[in-house]
């Protein structure tokens, strides 16, 4: 087994791929996949915060 890439540790104090483009590419991805489309604001905060969750910070336990 291999070691975790993530979480990304250190965590970048400002990683530059972290933007808008990502998470729009991300929406797309999950509607290719048959996901309903990702519209409301709400809805785009809450995957950008799992999105950074999963990429800077990792489960806890």
């Amino acid at each position: 087994m291999t070691d975790r890439a993530y979480p990304i540790q250190p965590r970048p104090e400002d990683d530059p791929r972290f933007n808008v483009g990502l998470t729009v590419d991300v929406i797309k991805v999950l509607e290719d996949h048959g996901y309903p489309p990702v519209k409301n604001g709400l809805d785009i905060v809450d995957l950008q915060q799992a999105l950074y969750h999963f990429l800077y910070v990792g489960n806890a336990s």
